[in-house]
Order: C-alpha cells, then sequence, then structure tokens
C-alpha cells in the first residue's frame, strides 16, 4: 500500500473526531501529504551512493481561510504529516539531518486552496556525526544549541559530509538556495550512472525505482489531480532504452505528438496525460 494512501486511511480514522473539520477545507490534507513528498524528491541532495539526504523542517503555507480551518489542528496534523515524510522516507532510501518537523502558517498572498510548501535541512546536535535514518532521531537529540532559529536562515555550521564540501558552501535554507554542489544534479549525474526524472507543471520528479508509476490515485508514485487521468494511468520503465507503457486508461497516452500505447522514451520526450504534460528527462554522468 502506498504511503499516502496509509497517510489518508489514517486520516479517515479519525474523521469522525478531531479531524471532522479538517476535510471540510479547501485544501486537504493529502494534497499536503503529497506536496511534502514532492519537496522532498526535489531537495534530494546525494552525498554518496549510498545516502540521499531530504529537508527534514518544512513550513506550509496557507490561504487565510484555510489557515483558520486548519491551524486549531496543526500540531497533530503535523504530527501525522511528519509521520508520513518518514514513512516516504524509508520507502525511498532517504536520510535526514534532524528531526522531522512540519509547522502551517498562513500566507495572506493566497488564495482559498492554494498552498505553498518551503523546506530546509536543519541539523541537530547528533546529526554532526551521521544523518539520521528515516526511523526518525534519537530520543535524546535535541536541538543544536546557539542554532539560528530564524526561518530564512542556513544552520549555524554546515554538518559534515562525506566527501569534504567546497569552501564557503553551506546548507539551504528557507530564502536560500542549496548551493550548487548540493543541488540535485539538473544534468549529467555523478559516479557515471544515469538519472532519470519527469517535471509536470514546473516540478521535477526523481524516478529512483526501475518503474514509476503515473495516476490519480494516491497509491500512484506521482498523483496528477487531473479529472482525465485514470486512476494508475501509465507507467515508466527506466533503461536501455526507457519506455512508457499505458496501464488501460480512459484517454490513453499521447508521446511526442503520437497517441500510443507503448513507446520508447528519449530525453526531452513529451508525455500527455489528460490534460497534463509530462517530459521525461534523463542525463548520464
Amino acid at each position: 500500500m502506498g504511503v499516502l494512501k496509509k497517510f489518508e486511511q489514517r486520516l479517515e480514522g479519525l474523521v469522525n473526531g478531531t479531524f471532522a473539520k479538517v476535510f471540510k477545507s479547501e485544501v486537504q490534507p493529502v494534497e499536503i501529504a503529497g506536496a511534502l513528498q514532492r519537496e522532498c524528491d526535489n531537495n534530494a541532495t546525494i552525498w554518496n551512493r549510498d545516502r540521499t539526504v531530504v529537508p527534514n523542517d518544512f513550513i506550509v503555507e496557507l490561504s487565510a481561510p484555510d489557515y483558520e480551518r486548519l491551524s486549531p489542528y496543526s500540531g497533530q496534523l503535523g504530527d501525522e504529516l511528519a509521520g508520513m515524510v518518514r514513512d516516504y522516507a524509508k520507502q525511498q532510501r532517504y536520510t535526514f539531518m534532524g528531526p522531522i518537523k512540519v509547522h502551517l502558517e498562513k500566507a495572506d498572498d493566497l488564495d482559498t486552496g492554494l498552498y505553498r510548501v518551503r523546506s530546509r535541512t536543519l541539523a541537530s546536535s547528533s546529526s554532526q556525526q551521521a544523518p539520521q535514518s528515516p526511523q526518525g532521531p534519537s530520543p535524546a537529540a535535541p536541538g543544536r544549541p546557539g542554532a539560528q532559529g530564524g526561518y530564512g536562515y542556513p544552520p549555524a555550521a554546515a554538518p559534515p559530509m562525506p566527501a569534504a564540501p567546497p569552501p564557503g558552501a553551506r546548507p539551504g535554507g528557507y530564502g536560500y538556495p542549496q548551493p550548487a554542489a548540493q543541488r540535485p544534479p539538473q544534468g549529467p549525474s555523478a559516479g557515471g550512472r544515469t538519472r532519470y526524472w519527469i517535471e509536470i507543471n514546473g516540478n521535477r520528479h526523481q524516478i529512483s525505482r526501475p518503474t514509476l508509476v503515473l495516476g490519480r490515485s494516491t497509491d500512484a508514485d506521482v498523483r496528477i489531480d487531473d479529472p482525465g487521468v485514470s486512476r494508475r494511468h501509465c507507467e515508466i520503465r527506466t533503461g536501455t532504452p526507457s519506455t512508457i507503457q499505458d496501464l488501460g486508461s480512459t484517454n490513453g497516452i499521447v508521446v511526442d505528438g503520437q497517441h500510443t500505447t507503448r513507446a520508447t522514451l528519449r530525453d526531452g520526450s513529451r508525455i500527455v496525460v489528460g490534460s497534463t504534460t509530462v517530459i521525461y528527462r534523463q542525463a548520464e554522468g
């Protein structure tokens, strides 16, 4: 069962209690959960072949009406969302530099139903030796004394990396881009491996497994909120060459302008599902 589906079922179990009013808001908790997954994928930092670090501190900005509806439950909802991030990281073999925290904030520039996610890697004292596993931080791992607490600021000192970072490198925080050396590679991959990803509406989704299912269901690897997309619409298989296969969808797939049920993909291939365009990308080191 997918991580998002498990998260959704946990909330449904509480729908007659604490979370009853949460589901009346324009922004649904499962949408926020999906956005946090994408935030991890889009900001994954590869340290070496066996270690990929993702953000552990998140702010979810909501419109004033949505914030008013959700804020009374922000503590419990934040805990559920943090648990979902931990489950997703375990599935993707991601690691963290500190405890996972999810905060809700009001943003006056957002209209009802819109939200924005920001993230940063915030180190704890224990993570000065090693990143934490997705199972969570040690109970005895407090926040680092003297760390700058304001959002928009990186930790006071960059945590050690397996290889020495470039002079002046620092981890990214709210309002700060990640240093070029720490960003997920946009082009050729490190270590001579081929990297695969897709781009949807300007958001990049890393393909970290041999197959990737796209669809409207929360069980899909990448969820596409489009009424013209089936629950399990199509599947991308990476390899030499990479291919895409329709999974019996209602509206089919269009690859590079051609209606098809199966096609070979190349870097830059344009895939249309419903009314959504997906760009397939790959790069070799």
